[in-house]
């Protein structure tokens, strides 16, 4: 764990970072965000004390970091930067396999940890091991700038916009390669970046960082729906939820309050009670609200002679969805079952509300057609 206490930066008579803390949990991929200046590339070089704090603590699994020798917290800790920073005279293998040979590995040890780390950034050891930086692509490159960060196999990697020089699809690979990489190793790693595109890609948490100062660290999930601050809001930007498919929940655009009746309705009563609503189906409960089933003006027709009330009409076992679900899940149900409608009920059964095919149309064309 990363946790920063009061953390201040001074820059002559600036302070950049003003009393932060904050708290990264082990094995995860923390973003850090914000316009130009905000400090968030200074947070990130004062963990591995490429700058030095003014004042307060920081801590790395709960040792003072800046009780350490900075040189063994440094070889202690991976870093991958913007500009890659691979030795033009070494060879891909030599630049792995750096840190290792710093901290005196045996050569089999280390020619071994290089060929499963080229076999992990999908570069095949054969085919790489000996080439110079020179012959590689800037995306072959900054996979190597990972590898090598992974070499010691530490604990915590420090990324500074590690991707942001590069080409949109080899950005998009290698955050695909490093969500992949992340998964398989869970490493506590720390990210910075400007795009939050990207933030919303990979990180498990982001942090979002306005004149040295935290503003919202939170879920990619939760800042899109519920911004705390007018900055974040209009940062993340205010409809980008809905660029998200994933990320919109069944409460965000179910029918909050959709038609039902109890069992005892006549379906006399049961018909008029649609009819008035202008609907053609009707959310059976019990008094307290606990979704009992589904009743649908055909279902009253077709047993309109020989039933009496709803209780012998109504479909029992409908599928149901909880608030919190996915919309994408969602759609997905109605596809597979061909049905237009699904009730939204929460732990206890208690019916929350409806999505219906018309309902979903009709709120995201909003959203999306304006």
């Amino acid at each position: 764990m990363i946790r920063f206490e009061n953390v201040r930066k001074n820059f002559g008579d600036t302070e950049v970072i003003k009393g932060l803390n904050l708290e990264i949990n082990d094995n995860e991929l923390v973003v850090l965000i914000g316009p130009s200046g905000c400090g968030k590339t200074t947070s990130l070089k004062m963990i591995n004390r490429l700058i030095e704090p003014t004042s307060g603590k920081i801590y790395i699994n709960d040792q003072d970091a800046l009780k350490l020798s900075p040189i063994e917290l440094r070889r202690n800790i991976g870093y991958v930067i913007q500009q890659i920073g691979l030795f033009p005279h070494m060879t891909v293998g030599e630049n792995i396999g750096l840190v290792p040979t710093l901290k005196s590995w045996p050569k089999d040890k280390r020619d071994k940890r290089t060929k499963e780390l080229l076999e992990l950034v999908s570069m095949p050891p054969d085919d790489y091991m000996d080439r110079y930086p020179s012959e590689l692509s800037g995306g072959q490159q900054q996979r190597i700038g990972v590898a090598r960060a992974l070499a010691t196999n530490p604990d915590v990697i420090l990324m500074d916009e590690p991707f942001s020089a590069l080409d949109p699809i080899t950005r998009r690979q290698l955050q695909d390669e490093l969500f992949n990489i992340q998964e398989e190793l869970k490493k506590t790693i720390v990210f910075v970046t400007h795009d939050m595109n990207e933030a919303l890609k990979l990180g498990d948490r982001i942090c979002i960082m306005r004149d040295g100062q935290v503003l919202q660290f939170d879920t990619p999930e939760n800042l899109l729906r519920h911004p705390d601050h007018g900055f974040v809001e209009t940062f993340i930007g205010k409809d980008r939820i809905w660029q998200k498919p994933e990320y919109v929940r069944v409460e965000d655009i179910m029918i909050h309050n959709p038609i039902k009746a109890i069992p005892k309705r006549t379906l006399t009563q049961a018909m008029e009670i649609m009819s008035g609503s202008g609907v053609d189906s009707l959310m059976v409960v019990d008094e307290k609200d606990k979704l009992l089933g589904i009743a649908t003006a055909g279902d009253i027709r077709d047993k309109w002679d020989k039933a009496k009330r709803l209780d012998q009409v109504y479909k029992r076992d409908v599928l149901s969805v909880h608030p919190g679900d996915s919309i994408v899940d969602v759609l997905k149900m109605m596809a597979q079952n061909d049905i237009g409608y699904i009730p939204v009920s929460d732990d206890e059964g208690t019916l929350k509300g409806l999505i219906t095919r018309s309902s979903l149309v009709k709120v995201l064309g909003e959203k999306y057609l304006g």
